[in-house]
């Protein structure tokens, strides 16, 4: 079995957000996968996504300033900044962490470690809306 949808998450604040659960909403399918993967693409380039620790939200604050430090707004080095100071740092952020994440499935349910959720990393003041695609595979 394949199935394939897209999911508009709605605009969020800048900094890093779980959306496990806008993911698992969106695929009640998942109940019926014993075995499969789950991948999940985002479509733009000024945001990101990546597995990490779900349950301290100090974690996704270290994040989002250690990101900050790494791609700094307004560095006199870039060029682009033609659609403001936090876009090329938004750019180098999504590269840097990934456009996609792979998840094993096993049972009807995502094998997420017990400290693991979907991060989706906003690196724009206002990105607004973001899409994904969700492709379930298995039997």
């Amino acid at each position: 079995m394949v199935f394939q949808k897209q999911l508009r998450l709605p605009a969020m604040r800048r900094g890093f957000h779980l959306i496990t659960e806008y993911v698992l909403q969106e695929l009640p399918e998942l109940a019926r996968v014993r075995a499969g993967l789950l991948h999940v693409f985002i479509q733009h380039t000024s945001a990101s996504l990546c597995l990490n620790e779900n349950a301290d939200p100090t974690v996704r604050q270290d994040f989002e300033q250690f990101f900050n430090r790494t791609a700094p707004e307004n560095a006199p080095y870039f060029r682009h900044n033609s659609e403001g100071p936090d876009d090329m740092p938004a750019h180098l952020k999504a590269a840097l962490l990934g456009s996609s994440v792979s998840i094993p499935v096993m049972n009807g349910r995502l094998a997420l470690g017990t400290w693991q959720g979907i991060y989706l990393g906003e690196h724009r003041d206002h990105g607004g809306q973001r899409a994904l695609v969700l492709t379930l595979m298995g039997e």
